[in-house]
């Protein structure tokens, strides 16, 4: 198996995107992150949707978590206006590191390699020409553990 038979169509969004609506789209799709691409439609980073709820939670809430027990339904119900307003890019980690790339050629292995090295939950599969880098796809772990665990004959169908 190489990184381009692997890789399917993930969601992704701009670092201009609407925040509310990234939020929304991990939501509605159930996913652990979303792939961010640049103003150049290349894959800048991973959004992880921890990272997400990092935003809605107020700082002073985030440095001492005892102080959640105090905080009424009523305000907590807010939280998500914390997104309004707000861009993807804003809701981005400072830390935030460029997302884990395959080679439409790397296998299966190296594919599992490079997320395990970098602790991602995604790999974004593109080409890289003179023109910039061609997004092709993204292999996230449990599609990688579906079709590694498939090959082994160790899947069961329920």
């Amino acid at each position: 198996m190489r990184a381009r038979d692997l890789a399917v169509e993930y969601e992704s969004v701009s670092v201009t995107s609407d925040a509310m609506e990234a939020a929304r789209l991990m939501a509605e799709h159930k996913l652990p992150g979303l792939l961010v691409l640049d103003e150049r439609g290349e894959p800048k980073a991973i959004l992880p949707a921890s990272q997400m709820i990092k935003v809605l939670v107020p700082a002073y809430v985030v440095e001492d978590p005892t102080l959640a027990a105090v905080v009424d339904e009523k305000h907590a119900d807010r939280l998500c206006q914390a997104l309004s307003g707000r861009t993807v890019g804003d809701c981005l980690s400072s830390k935030a590191t460029p997302p884990p790339i395959a080679d439409p050629d790397d296998t299966a292995l190296e594919v599992a390699a490079l997320m395990a090295q970098v602790r991602s939950p995604l790999v974004a599969v593109a080409e890289k020409a003179k023109d910039g880098t061609h997004l092709l796809g993204v292999i996230t772990a449990s599609h990688l553990l579906h079709e590694l665990l498939g090959a082994a004959g160790s899947l069961t169908t329920r």
